[in-house]
């Protein structure tokens, strides 16, 4: 997705709790959640003021976990355009997985889970 927020492992946030729902309804077990920034913020604009959001490590984790995965669903939304930041990652992602989007925005970045119904499934994703 594209930033870490709030939410704990005791609380979701919204995200959290809905991509938490979307997994067991796909039949999994649990969900890894990882994001394009490393930079802790509930809005966007708070990451786009960070000097360095991205953090160090970011990219090998991000690999690990997508090697790890059954699905690598991409959801970063229109903000992922940060820094060229989405288009990175998806291209570091791709030589390691296939990718799934829930849809794309009309810029055609993978819509943030937040504002897609459960009714979409995941379809594969050539970016």
């Amino acid at each position: 997705m594209l930033n870490p927020s709030r939410a704990t492992a005791a609380a979701n946030d919204p995200t959290i709790a809905r991509c938490q729902e979307r997994a067991a309804r796909l039949g999994f077990a649990g969900f890894t959640a990882c994001n394009l920034f490393a930079w802790c913020a509930t809005d966007p604009a708070d990451l786009k003021r960070a000097a360095r959001p991205v953090g160090q490590g970011t990219d090998r984790v991000l690999e690990d976990a997508a090697q790890g995965a059954a699905l690598v669903l991409c959801a970063w939304g229109v903000h992922g355009a940060h820094r060229g930041r989405g288009a990175r990652v998806a291209r570091l992602l791709s030589r390691v997985s296939g990718l799934y989007v829930l849809g794309l925005t009309k810029d055609g970045h993978p819509r943030h889970p937040l504002y897609v119904g459960y009714a979409a499934a995941p379809v594969l994703w050539v970016p």
